[in-house]
């Protein structure tokens, strides 16, 4: 399942996501790609995850929603903050 793919990509990349990598991937269309994310943000949107997915130009990364950073800082130390990506603090 493509969508599932997708969401492992976004999920385990720790980084946005360009669509050209995602084709390439799976070689599917970027049109298919762009639907299929979408399907994926109204999701978690519905659902009211604790993640979310941005699009960050022509990429796309999974994030915590940022009104659940302040939970999430404490455990990470300086060293690892990074990881939890300056677009998604900053959103």
């Amino acid at each position: 399942n493509a969508k599932k793919i997708i969401e492992a990509i976004l999920f385990s990349a720790g980084r946005s996501v360009s669509i050209k990598e995602i084709t390439v991937a799976l070689e599917i269309s970027p049109n298919e790609i762009i639907e299929l994310i979408e399907e994926l943000k109204n999701e978690y949107e519905s659902q009211n995850r604790g993640m979310e997915i941005i699009k960050i130009n022509d990429s796309y990364q999974m994030c915590t929603k940022k009104e659940l950073y302040e939970y999430i800082a404490p455990i990470f130390d300086r060293s690892e903050e990074r990881r939890v990506g300056k677009e998604c603090r900053s959103r």
